[in-house]
């Protein structure tokens, strides 16, 4: 991981690192998907990637589409797809693919048919049948076995939510659907989502946390006791892969371990 400050080792909750700010944290991402893609290639001869929403991955697109990442980046290899997606148009700035695209994605040579996005309002489909089609999409990568992404990019919500697994929602304790759409009450929307079973079958699992608005929902969520009805991103345990939580400085003022270590306990 670039330029990491230091580790904290939470154990079957993960490893944190923690880096200086959110620029450091968007390089950090950006060299991991470098690494990762590029072990993959190496072993399987491609790479299975499914991107986040938010700032941070936002960020991210602007260093890749730079050198040295834009030239390092095995771009033909990897199969892109989304954690979640918002029930809007491509077009909206709302939309996860959406922003991925005009972002990075079109400026790269990543073909079309490896650019794996939700269908949307605009296809003329409802959110259950848009969920269906993306298990297609799955199945035509992956096959009929559990999904193994090489790495999945998670954000979290200051109500620990993460991808669209909700405080409340049956989402989070879906164990047989591999994609769904569902109503999120509290922000009276639809909503689209992997489920647990496929982000926990990912070989590299990886947080991308910035900012203090965050620092007390982070330290809940790794310090606290285990409630992932209250806490979704608690959900999220690897059956086998790793787990690592990229965090800023200010996202991290909180952890007791980091107060530990800081204090030489």
């Amino acid at each position: 991981m670039a330029q990491t400050s230091r580790v904290l080792d939470y154990g079957e909750r993960g490893k944190v690192s923690i880096v200086k700010d959110t620029d450091t944290l968007a390089t950090a991402a950006a060299q991991t998907l470098l690494d990762v893609t590029n072990r993959a290639i190496t072993e399987r001869g491609r790479a299975t990637v499914a991107l986040s929403g938010g700032s941070t991955p936002k960020r991210m697109s602007d260093i890749l589409t730079n050198p040295p990442f834009r030239d390092r980046v095995q771009w033909d290899k990897i199969e892109f797809f989304w954690g979640d997606e918002r029930w809007v148009p491509l077009s909206s700035p709302e939309s996860n693919a959406g922003e991925a695209l005009r972002g990075f994605l079109k400026e790269m040579d990543v073909p079309s048919s490896h650019i794996h996005t939700w269908q949307t309002p605009a296809d003329g489909v409802t959110p259950a049948a848009a969920a269906d089609d993306y298990v297609r999409q799955l199945k035509d990568v992956f096959g009929e076995a559990l999904p193994a992404f090489d790495l999945i990019f998670l954000g979290m919500g200051d109500d620990g939510h993460t991808a669209s697994l909700f405080p409340g929602t049956d989402a989070i304790n879906e164990h047989h659907d591999w994609a769904i759409a569902h109503h999120v009450e509290k922000l009276g929307v639809d909503r689209l989502t992997l489920t647990p079973p496929v982000l926990n079958n990912a070989r590299v699992v990886v947080f991308l946390i910035n900012g203090e608005s965050k620092a007390d929902t982070l330290h809940h969520v790794l310090d606290g006791g285990i409630d992932v009805d209250l806490l979704p991103s608690q959900v999220i345990r690897p059956v086998s892969g790793m787990l690592i939580w990229l965090v800023d400085m200010a996202a991290a003022n909180r952890l007791e371990r980091a107060e530990t270590q800081g204090n030489g306990r």
